[in-house]
């Protein structure tokens, strides 16, 4: 695992979906981006997310880290917390 610095983020990114929430099977060619994940480290300066935070960000803000589904963002990317409670 990378110790993220500064106002950085690692996110660990959500599973691609095989179906849509209607039920039609997704293909390969279907790319579907991801901006959902949880928090996997964050730098000394991030004070609005904690290690296990779902978050949303900004699609266009990532970069490809050591893993293909980890991505690095900056903390002004995050959009939102995202709580799992209906």
């Amino acid at each position: 695992m990378v110790k993220a610095i500064m106002d950085r983020v690692f996110i660990r990114l959500e599973k691609k979906k095989e179906k849509t929430d209607g039920g039609l099977l997704l293909t390969d060619g279907a790319d579907v981006s991801r901006t959902i994940g949880v928090v996997e480290s964050i730098g000394e300066k991030v004070t609005s997310v904690q290690v296990g935070d779902k978050v949303l960000f900004h699609q266009f803000d990532e970069l490809p880290t050591y893993d293909a589904d980890v991505v690095v963002v900056r903390e002004y990317s995050l959009l939102g917390i995202l709580n799992d409670d209906k």
